[in-house]
């Protein structure tokens, strides 16, 4: 492979002949040097470096490959600009300079909530050569944030997952001595609501690139609107801001208390939940801590959404449901997240009445690898079974729609074979694969594995070269038990 000049590139440039392994260990270890400073301390340092580095070449480059290798990389924004070849793209890392730089408004798009179509939120697109620079001070930005946020904070970072934050509710719920109420906190619109003065002030970043993202503005149908509060939802870097805008509310509240009000706080992005011994230590003492800090921020909770729960009850976090049943604590699939699941695959068979079998199989196949791997860590199996079942008579109505003529016995011969003790495995036939030839049958919910994950430690930091060992480690033990977000 050719190497690369870490501040011009060079002449016979190729993307594909790029030494990704190199620019890699070379942008990270000037990110281990900004947490190095961070932890120190020596916040003047952590500015000159971070500067050092959206300045180098390398983490230009890597700004560029990481944006348009995103899911989101065929989507374009104002400009209508994607980069499409690697011509473009060695261009684009090129012109990805803070001099001269000023952001395009973002494209304002509205997506369902939840699933929901019939309640949207906002998204919002920023150009490509806007998300390649935000990417690159996310570079940046993100060893610092690693190094000060708080330890049981899990959405959005590095080398952590719902999973982790769903076991550290395990580790706070799960004796018979541990608190036996939850507040479930809600805060209202988060992303649209930070108070952008708060974060100029407060944020460790380029105040003037900041800037640019915070007030880029956003048209929707033509018209130009101003952005005066909030971050956008399709930032490269918001997710990073939001972290930040948290950070310390685990601290704060938990100075305030006492280790027999057995306080544990749980963040994943915006979601959050808090236990305690009691529920009015919740209620007199921690919540109105909560709304203090949030209002600070510009932010404030949902007075109807948030709630103080007992443990005996339950309560719907991630996804997931908590709930004690005579004292042992079981972690489920949550009905609203089944139910959302069902509703979607029922969906996609109607939408493909008409498509072939093994195009229908591929594309649920794809579903439910992703949400069983999701909820495979947890009490799920039963609920696997259910999945499988409801799915089964769905598919059976979509044959029987496709040959409304023909008896069950045809119906069954065609789409379903028997394989072990399975009698009914949808197929699509015996189908080539990888020069081979294989049975393309429906993949079951229930056939996934229930593992137990291995959480992460809270303190553990994948800048900090204390834990070199310990990330390795756990991508070995880790890895027939990977983790997804859903």
């Amino acid at each position: 492979m050719m190497a690369i000049n870490a501040n011009a590139l060079p002449a016979n440039a190729s993307w594909n002949t790029l030494n990704w392994e190199l620019i890699d260990a070379q942008v990270k270890q000037l990110q281990m040097r900004i947490a190095k400073a961070m932890r120190e301390g020596k916040y003047r340092k952590v500015n000159s470096l971070q500067w050092i580095l959206t300045h180098s070449y390398y983490a230009k480059l890597l700004a560029i490959r990481r944006v348009t290798q995103n899911k989101g990389s065929k989507t374009s924004g104002v400009d209508k600009i994607i980069w499409h070849n690697h011509e473009q793209k060695l261009e684009a890392a090129n012109q990805l300079n803070r001099h001269g730089y000023k952001a395009f408004p973002l494209k304002r798009i509205y997506i369902p909530k939840n699933g929901n179509k019939l309640k949207l939120r906002p998204l919002s697109i920023p150009t490509m050569r806007d998300r390649a620079m935000q990417a690159l001070y996310l570079l940046a930005l993100e060893p610092v944030s690693e190094t000060c946020s708080d330890k049981n904070a899990y959405g959005f970072r590095p080398k952590r997952s719902c999973a982790d934050a769903i076991g550290q509710c395990f580790i706070a719920l799960a004796r018979t001595t541990s608190a036996q109420w939850v507040l479930e906190g809600d805060i209202k619109s988060c992303f649209n609501e930070i108070n952008h003065k708060w974060l100029l002030e407060n944020i460790p970043l380029d105040k003037i690139m900041l800037k640019q993202w915070l007030k880029s503005g956003y048209i929707e149908e033509q018209q130009l609107y101003a952005t005066t509060r909030g971050v956008a939802q399709g930032g490269v870097i918001s997710p990073t801001l939001l972290n930040l805008t948290l950070h310390g509310l685990e601290g704060k509240i938990k100075s305030a208390t006492k280790s027999k009000d057995k306080v544990n706080v749980v963040i994943y992005a915006d979601d959050f939940i808090i236990t305690g011994a009691t529920k009015e230590v919740l209620e007199d003492t921690v919540k109105p801590l909560v709304i203090n800090f949030l209002a600070e921020r510009g932010l404030e909770l949902s007075q109807e959404k948030t709630l103080i729960t007992h443990i005996n009850h339950g309560f719907d976090f991630l996804g997931f449901n908590v709930r004690k049943y005579k004292q042992k604590l079981l972690i489920k699939p949550a009905k609203k997240s089944v139910k959302s699941f069902l509703a979607n695959i029922r969906d996609i068979i109607k939408s493909m009445k008409t498509a072939k079998t093994e195009e229908l199989i591929n594309t649920i196949n794809l579903k439910i690898t992703g949400w069983a791997n999701y909820f495979r860590h947890v009490v799920a199996k039963a609920i696997f079974s259910k999945v499988d079942h409801e799915l089964f008579q769905a598919l059976w109505a979509w044959a029987k729609r496709r040959h409304p003529s023909k008896p069950a016995t045809w119906i069954r011969k065609k789409y379903f074979c028997k394989i072990a003790l399975d009698n009914w495995v949808f197929n699509a036939g015996v189908k080539p694969w990888h020069g081979r030839y294989k049975l393309l049958c429906l993949k079951k919910a229930s056939s996934v594995a229930i593992v137990r994950h291995i959480k992460i430690q809270a303190e553990a930091n994948p800048y900090n070269p204390k834990y070199k060992e310990y990330f390795e480690k756990r991508m070995v033990s880790n890895g027939s038990n990977e983790t997804w977000d859903i």
